[in-house]
């Protein structure tokens, strides 16, 4: 569904100077195959950490193989110096996840696999039992927290904590980790998401790439506006009808100083769309907000808004966006629960909010833009200061590397 709300928003390139930054040596795995498993490569935080382990996997010397079922970052992969090999990895058939167990234990002899990685359920089932099978190491990483309405469900998800090593992606993970499973401590350990700190870097984005945004985003009139962005899948737990919710509680002189950009994929969810639509239409909003499909120029996007809001309903594990907006010096607001915790200190780098209450996103909406510039640009700072010293893509790929070696070694002896 289009209407005057949604707009096309052409390809804006992303080139422009590399930042340079020291990075954490990387273990030395020349000549190690490892194998991830992820169920499909398309936008999303567990399919770019394929991509940015693959990054490192290539640069210590190993050979980085990826089953899926292939999506828009295969190319990217390829580019890394990545491996695809297609398999249906997305279905949850069990005579599918008993095949893939067979095309598995087969690569695995044929390719002289190392290490397994898998980082869904399905796959990591088909994963599993092809690395018992062949007596290798197996890793998992807890991407989120898994819904066990029964004791079916329960099982299924637990095979995300059988790894010789469960990695969780922040500190809440490792939390729901411990309260769900009989891990020991011991196989647990808590890796964050990073950030590439090269290309969120603000002082190495050219302010063409923001003044572009602005101007689609403005469509030439509404220039001068604070720009509040949303970045993220068009589902409903994502936030983007409770953001909309918040914006009507605004006085209308408020709004007209306010732009909010809703900028994501709807993967099919046409019915969530045209609700998305309807609320627009029915807070009169339409002159305030601006629905696109997603962005490919995120460091642009978030250069060229004031304002980034996370207003997930449920709690994100991690949560990809408060990280990167924070890297580029952008203020958050963000649900207080999930991953946002770790890395949106409230009153310091942003503001976190009741989850799900429009009226607290509200308060903390007004509370930041009536900052002004001025502390926008302290919080921003403070942000970027936090993200560096915390969750840092090349962190995330010295410390997965380091378990993988160690893991490697371990099976040798």
């Amino acid at each position: 569904m289009a209407n005057s709300h949604t707009m096309k928003l052409a390809s804006i390139s992303t080139s422009g100077p590399a930042a340079s930054a020291a990075e954490p040596p990387l273990p030395d795995l020349k000549d190690r195959t490892v194998l991830q498993v992820i169920p499909e490569l398309d936008a999303g935080g567990a399919e770019r950490t394929v991509l940015e382990i693959t990054e490192a996997l290539v640069r210590s010397g190993a050979r980085s193989l990826v089953v899926s079922r292939g999506g828009r970052l295969a190319k990217d992969l390829e580019a890394l110096g990545g491996e695809l090999i297609e398999m249906d990895a997305k279905s949850k058939n069990p005579l599918t996840l008993h095949s893939n167990k067979n095309r598995l234990a087969k690569l695995i002899k044929d390719r002289n696999i190392n290490l397994v990685h898998a980082r869904s359920r399905g796959p990591a089932w088909s994963a599993y039992w092809a690395t018992q099978q062949a007596g290798l190491p197996f890793v998992t990483t807890y991407h989120g927290a898994y819904s066990a309405r029964s004791r079916l469900k329960r099982l299924y998800n637990s095979v995300m904590a059988r790894g010789d090593l469960v990695i969780a992606n922040s500190e809440w993970t490792a939390n729901h980790i411990r309260q769900e499973h009989d891990v020991p401590p011991e196989r647990i350990v808590t890796i964050p998401r990073g950030v590439d700190l090269m290309a969120f870097d603000p002082d190495s984005v050219p302010s063409e790439r923001a003044q572009r945004f602005r101007n689609a985003w403005s469509d030439g009139v509404m220039t001068g506006r604070t720009i509040l962005f949303l970045p993220g899948r068009l589902t409903d737990w994502k936030g983007q009808r409770l953001a909309l919710r918040a914006l009507a509680e605004l006085s209308t002189e408020e709004r007209e100083n306010l732009l909010l950009v809703i900028a994501g994929d709807a993967q099919g969810r046409t019915a969530y769309v045209d609700a998305i639509e309807t609320d627009i239409d029915t807070f009169d909003l339409g002159d305030c907000v601006r629905l696109l499909p997603h962005c490919a120029d995120m460091p642009g996007a978030y250069l060229a808004s004031d304002i980034v809001l996370a207003p997930s309903t449920r709690p994100e594990a991690f949560g990809r966006t408060a990280a990167e907006a924070s890297a580029m010096r952008r203020p958050v607001i963000a649900a207080d629960h999930g991953g946002a915790r770790e890395t949106v200190i409230d009153g310091q780098t942003g503001a976190r909010f009741t989850p799900g209450d429009p009226k607290a996103l509200t308060a903390a909406i007004r509370a930041i833009v009536s900052l002004k510039p001025v502390g926008w640009a302290g919080m921003g700072e403070a942000g970027r200061q936090h993200i560096s010293a915390h969750f840092s893509k090349t962190g995330l790929q010295a410390a997965t590397l380091a378990a993988y070696a160690r893991l490697i070694d371990d099976h040798a002896r």
